[in-house]
């Protein structure tokens, strides 16, 4: 404790020191800055009273404060990338500016953390994604919005569900068993990610940022190195992303804006399977391969065909989509606002999926004086997500429907669905897909509350302090009931066949104080400081509750107080919290030299008292070298910036109290008692991550090219990691830190304004990123196996020293025999046997390569985006093979159209086995189910059109308008036979990615939409 205050007192008598320097003046001005073109308050511009070397910066928000001489009349505004200004005083106390640009994007506004700075302030490593670049792509979430949009940044649509799960990975994967998600903040407060329900669909979560509406987003920033994120130090190791919501513009005045879309999805791609005539020849080919007679099975042809049915179009449905907005804003020097509303309904392309959200937006900011300024920022949201059960469920509806055999129907002769009690449907796997779609209920409710209010105030000339009260309330219901006409309703022998049902609630909330001090001040002209200094408590409380019931009177009776027996519950209530001092310090010389030093000191309720308290510092330089007189001969540059960072991040998030020795209840020859639950580890601390970066950012002929270049090295050691132990010791595990895994890759981001001439424009932007991630060092050599249970070998993945995470493990085909038409494996260990101890590193899921690719063409009042986003060098376990090219194992999946490329004679040459009814050799878990999953895909094309003002006018409450249209998913170029290449089974997974399982692919949308302004 002594040393946190310490800490903070430092940072205190720095800034009053430093603020003596501007007493003794007889007047005071104030005042804000902001862009003339959009009305976004500009920090670090310098006002400098003229004829003297006194002056101030603005800080964070765009004010400042100076003391001006009697004598001195007039003040001077300059920044780079801003049209100086000398303004005349005239008396005035007052005096708010606006500025022009004159470099494009030297002046934009990015905000850092608990500060905002101009981009060419800027000696970290972080990327800027305004809305306009996805303001017409209908994503869910902010983080899909990410998609293709930043360097260093990959996300991952894990599957085609609305309101389903999103992957986010900055600079890599940094952990083994803790997350690996950035830290999310939107408006300065932390938000819950993930999954907010309490269970996971056969490996497809949630995501809790589809209760947030991207139409109210601003701009997101994305912190990728120590320099720009060690202020948020344990929790930063995995990225931080900051999401900044829109406010009201000052000096605007009162405007409405009416937005209306809708569209249709469909599936981007069906798996190719065979028809009922088909199946039964490769079906009746395999058990004559056995030695059997395929019509004793019931394989004969004419009467086993007799139905053909489609599953999966079975299950399938074109999907509206609709979305509707209205908002309003506006604001004078004093105050600003923003007020909107949304609804947003989109049907899944699975029958019964549905995802509906309604949220509204309200942001305030007043300045009450000179002095004095407050505000507040409130969200409210309410989401309804109808979900079914997919992927690996042995009950789920997309992968019943491409498992199920197409000899049998969905409706009798009555109409009526068939459910798994009834004598004549004997479907596998035992349930009817489409029933398990329709009759199910799994309903989730979430309500989202976030807000924060906060006030300003002026202590001493530009020594302002700043204090926020902040929350973030979510509540979650999910309903669920699974009729006797369902798979665990009417099958499951543990619920009696008489239906299923499940009731839970739970909330998470997060409640955070932040308190901070801030002081600018401008010496000779030159020499320009900001200092923040700041206090942060933050608690976090998760409480959740369930009760199950079975054994209904009916199918009519669906809620729990129905159920015949309840006789299952559960309930928990965890609490955590972290208590941080933090401070920065940023230099710059001559806006040629910059120096920003950055530290937090965290103390986390997750870890022991010994290991509670932590130091994450960092340092980073940077040198303006266009500014050299050296390169004044180099007209055609605007900019040429050079940076380096080094500092130290942390990683806390493993869940509560895991440093404890905990008990719990235990039953033993049916008398219950407490019994040792995990061992304790008082030593256990946060992972840490050491990164180092280089970057160049260069800005050429105005702003007409713009380039921007990252090389980074990171190490994270201490790993949070379950270390295995005998098991005579009475625990399977012990919580400690161990391991290392190393991240070092290369990021590029460049824009151009190809052509700007007679109307016509035409910009691109590009991305790349190459990550390497290795891991380095473990607690023993061998293998820790992750993911699925594979026939052959033990598991599909493996963790392994020396390799990057998300390793797929297996046995490596070679081939198959063209004599036998058996499967080749290779011997690894040589002892003349196929075993597991030949299983080996297959690949792995981890790109060499992604980013995207964006253009845009404008010619007077038309606008065309055309976005492409893609990944190369990755490997696909393509997991449905196993069941849909089985290679005649068992007789109770459909299969795939590739199957007839199967081995039939000898001499015959394919890639695919002979099938044997009965025989699992061929279908052994090898590389031959790992595929290249490299791709390109048309991610978004949009079309716009603003009409005209003579037309629009006509229409008096009309200002303007613009009408759209917009398609995703239309196009994807890739080698995997899948029907989609970027889907991942075990969403968020870091150890087990890239398994394609019966998930369910993406969907396309095509939507038309209007945009009024009043």
């Amino acid at each position: 404790m002594i040393k946190r205050y310490t800490f903070l007192s430092c940072w205190l008598l720095l800034i009053v020191l430093t603020g003596s320097l501007a007493f003794g003046q007889t007047r005071r001005v104030t005042g804000r800055v902001t862009a003339a073109q959009d009305g976004t308050t500009l920090p670090g511009v310098n006002v400098v009273i003229k004829g003297t070397t006194v002056g101030v910066s603005t800080d964070a928000s765009g004010n400042y404060s100076i003391n001006v001489p009697d004598d001195r009349t007039v003040l001077t505004y300059s920044s780079i990338g801003l049209v100086a200004q000398d303004i005349p005083i005239n008396n005035r106390s007052v005096i708010n500016v606006q500025m022009a640009e004159s470099v494009n994007e030297l002046a934009q506004v990015v905000v850092t953390g608990y500060n905002s700075v101009q981009k060419k302030d800027i000696t970290g490593s972080m990327v800027s994604v305004t809305s306009e670049k996805f303001k017409e792509i209908p994503v869910a979430s902010f983080d899909q919005a990410l998609q293709g949009q930043a360097a260093g940044v990959q996300v991952t649509q894990s599957s085609g569900t609305p309101g389903g799960g999103i992957t986010v990975r900055v600079r890599g994967s940094t952990s083994i068993t803790a997350s690996n998600r950035p830290l999310f903040i939107v408006d300065g407060v932390p938000v819950e990610d993930g999954l907010l329900s309490s269970r996971d669909f056969g490996g497809q979560n949630d995501n809790a940022f589809a209760l947030l509406n991207p139409n109210d987003i601003e701009s997101i920033q994305v912190l990728k190195d120590a320099s720009a994120k060690a202020i948020y130090g344990s929790r930063a190791a995995n990225g931080v992303v900051l999401i900044t919501t829109k406010k009201g513009k000052a000096n605007q005045k009162t405007t409405f804006t009416a937005e209306v879309q809708r569209g249709v999805t469909e599936i981007v791609k069906r798996p190719d399977l065979l028809n009922s005539t088909e199946l039964l020849e490769l079906q009746r080919e395999a058990v004559v391969n056995a030695g059997q007679d395929p019509d004793k099975l019931g394989l004969v042809k004419g009467i086993t065909d007799g139905v053909n049915t489609d599953w999966v179009d079975a299950v399938l449905r074109r999907g509206i989509y609709q979305q509707y907005q209205l908002s309003a804003s506006g604001g004078n020097e004093k105050t600003r606002f923003y007020l909107s509303g949304n609804y947003r309904d989109e049907e899944g392309i699975q029958l019964n999926n549905r995802f509906s959200r309604m949220s509204g937006k309200f942001s305030f900011d007043h300045k009450a004086n000179s002095a004095l300024s407050f505000g507040t920022d409130i969200t409210l949201s309410r989401a309804l997500n109808k979900r079914v059960k997919g992927d690996n469920f042995l009950d789920g509806v997309y992968s019943g429907a491409v498992k199920s055999l197409p000899y049998y129907s969905p409706y009798n002769e009555q109409g009526k669905l068939y459910g798994p009690n009834d004598p004549n449907y004997q479907g596998f796997p035992n349930f009817n897909p489409v029933a398990q779609a329709l009759l199910p209920r799994f309903d989730t409710y979430t309500v989202k509350i976030l807000g924060g209010l906060w006030a300003e105030y002026e202590l001493l000339q530009n020594l302002r302090f700043r204090s926020k009260v902040s929350v973030d309330y979510n509540q979650v219901t999910e309903d669920q009931f699974e009729s006797s006409q369902t798979a665990i309703g009417g099958y499951l022998e543990s619920v009696g066949g008489r239906g299923y049902g499940v009731f839970s609630s739970g909330t998470y909330n997060t409640f955070i104080n932040t308190n901070t001090l801030s002081y600018n001040f401008l010496l000779n002209e030159k020499h320009r400081f900001n200092a923040l200094a700041g206090l942060e408590i933050l608690q976090r409380q998760e409480r959740s509750s369930s009760v199950t019931g079975r054994l209904f009177p009916s199918d009519d009776f669906t809620y729990i107080t129905s159920a015949g027996i309840v006789d299952n519950g559960s309930s928990n209530l965890l609490r955590s919290g972290l208590i941080s001092t933090f401070g920065e310090l940023r230099y710059d010389y001559d806006e040629r030299y910059l120096a920003t030093v950055t530290a937090r000191y965290d103390g986390s309720s997750r870890f022991g008292r010994d290991r509670q308290f932590g130091l994450f510092p960092s340092l980073s330089l940077g040198w303006r070298i266009s500014q050299e007189k050296f390169m004044e001969q180099f007209r055609f540059l605007n900019d040429l910036k050079l940076r380096a960072s080094y500092g130290f991040t942390g990683n806390e998030r493993i869940g509560d109290f895991q440093f404890l020795g905990t008990w719990a209840s235990v039953t033993y020859s049916g008398s219950s008692g407490l019994g040792p639950a995990a061992l304790a580890n008082p030593t256990l601390q946060w992972e840490r991550t050491r990164e180092a970066n280089i970057g160049l950012d260069a800005n050429f002929f105005n702003g007409r090219l713009n380039l921007s270049l990252d090389v980074y090295d990171n190490l994270t050691d201490r790993l949070l990691f379950a270390q295995p132990i005998p098991s005579t010791s009475g625990f399977g595990t012990l919580q400690g830190n161990i391991g290392k895994i190393s991240n070092r890759g290369i990021e590029l981001m460049l824009s151009t304004v190809n052509f700007n001439r007679g109307g016509f424009r035409w910009n691109t932007d590009l991305n790349l990123s190459r990550n390497i991630n290795k891991v380095v060092e473990l607690a023993n050599n061998g293998p820790l196996f992750r993911g699925y249970t594979a026939e052959g070998v033990g598991m599909t993945n493996a963790v392994v020293q020396g390799q990057p995470l998300g390793s797929f493990w297996g046995l490596k085909f070679l081939g198959v025999d063209a004599a036998t038409g058996d499967a080749i494996y290779e011997d690894l260990n040589g002892d003349g046997r196929i075993t597991p101890d030949d299983g080996q590193v297959i690949g792995n899921a981890q790109p060499q390569l992604f980013g995207g690719l964006t253009n845009r063409f404008s010619y007077k009042g038309f606008d065309l985006n055309v976005f492409f986003q893609g990944s190369f060098g990755n490997k696909m376990l393509n997991f449905t093979s196993v069941s849909s090219i089985n290679t005649g194992a068992d007789l109770q999946s459909n299969q795939s159209r590739k199957a007839l490329q199967r081995w039939q004679k000898p001499g015959d040459i394919t890639s695919v086995p002979r099938y044997v009814y009965q025989n699992g050799y061929n279908n052994y878990h090898s590389s031959r189910f790992l595929e290249d999953g490299s791709y390109l895909r048309l991610k978004n094309v949009a079309l716009g059109y603003n009409i005209p003002k003579k037309y629009v006018e006509r229409f008096r409450i009309v200002s303007g308008a613009r009408i759209f249209a917009s398609a995703t998913n239309l196009w994807t170029l890739t080698r995997y036979t899948g029907p989609d290449p970027e889907v991942s089974t075990l969403d968020g997974s870091t150890t087990a990615q890239g398994i394609d399982f019966f998930t369910i692919p993406q969907y396309k949308t095509l939507m038309v939409g209007i945009t009024l302004n009043l």
